[in-house]
């Protein structure tokens, strides 16, 4: 049944990724919008009262394409879209094309503004995704075949060496190598030494990082946009205090660990120097990440999540945001 909903300055009315099953239209108050840009959000529009939003997935049932939030204490009029089917049937079948084709067009259109954006933030970007994946591959590669082994197990690779597969057999700049190993670096998954006169020595500690991490990413590109699970920046320090808390507690025979969202709330700040708020993990149930929160004995909140799943992702992510933020202005 339709009816008004009432959201509090601040309120998500939906997100972008949700599953559609009604449209709004605005009887008092303002929203927002929201467009997820790299990290963080862009508002595309401000409705008021009057204004429909949501009625785009009424034909194609996609995802929501954008967010909704209230800039202000909002009354909306909730349209469910099994009630709204029983009155479209009734419409003439030229009107119903009409509305389908207009639509379709809008969604086209959408989607060529995000390729454009995403086109824009390439050519700023020193490290576009399958780069990313290219430049680990060679560097994996060359120090499997060619690394030598030190007295403590770790691989020794020539320097030559990585620069002729770089440039010269797979035809990447050898200036992006060098910012690539450079991050690497500061993540503790190898080390350069100059050795003057133009010679490095470069030690790779963790191989197996490198292999996986580029079948990884490679899946992850290749996917479906709709099929992706994409972690995002902000999803960074929740699935870091998870991690933290789930390694104080004992997996079962799946895996799987629970932790007192509650009490993580109340000891993030002293254990983590950053606040854990109970509420941070919906968006990672929302993809699949973790389980929905659940209410137990005296109010507390809990959840499930499969902690080597969580531990093996979260490196993954942290490399991609880092190298992301490397412009060609750096």
């Amino acid at each position: 049944m339709s009816g008004p909903r009432i959201l509090k300055k601040g309120e998500i009315l939906f997100r972008e990724g949700d599953t559609s099953e009604c449209m709004y239209v605005i009887k008092s108050g303002k929203l927002a919008i929201m467009k997820t840009k790299g990290a963080g959000e862009i508002m595309l529009a401000e409705l008021g009262p009057g204004d429909m939003l949501g009625e785009m997935a009424f034909f194609d049932n996609k995802p929501r394409s954008a967010g909704a939030k209230a800039v202000a204490d909002t009354t909306v009029i909730e349209l469910p879209f099994k009630a709204l089917n029983a009155q479209f049937k009734t419409f003439p079948e030229w009107l119903k094309a009409i509305m389908r084709t207009v639509n379709n067009h809008l969604r086209n259109a959408n989607q060529k503004i995000k390729n454009l954006e995403k086109t824009g933030e390439e050519e700023t970007s020193v490290f576009p995704p399958h780069t990313i994946t290219r430049l680990i591959a060679i560097l994996a590669m060359v120090s499997f075949r060619y690394g030598e082994k030190d007295e403590k197990g770790n691989l020794v690779v020539p320097a030559g060496t990585l620069r002729k597969y770089t440039i010269q057999i797979f035809g990447q700049a050898t200036n992006k190598m060098q910012k690539m190993t450079e991050m690497l670096q500061a993540f503790e998954h190898m080390k350069m030494e100059d050795l003057g006169e133009g010679r490095q020595k470069i030690t790779v500690f963790h191989l197996d990082f490198f292999f996986s991490f580029v079948e990884f990413y490679n899946e992850y590109l290749f996917k479906e946009e709709s099929k992706r699970t994409t972690v995002e920046e902000k999803d960074m320090k929740p699935l870091k205090a998870l991690i933290f808390y789930g390694k104080k507690e004992k997996p079962d025979d799946k895996g799987m660990v629970k932790v007192n969202l509650t009490t993580m709330q109340n000891e993030s700040m002293k254990d983590l120097n950053y606040l854990f708020s109970v509420n941070d993990t919906d968006l990672l149930a929302k993809k699949s990440l973790v389980s929905e929160k659940v209410s137990e004995n005296g109010g507390l909140l809990s959840c499930k999540f499969n902690l080597s799943e969580i531990e093996t992702l979260y490196p993954y992510w942290e490399l991609i945001h880092a190298l992301k933020k490397v412009n060609k202005t750096d």
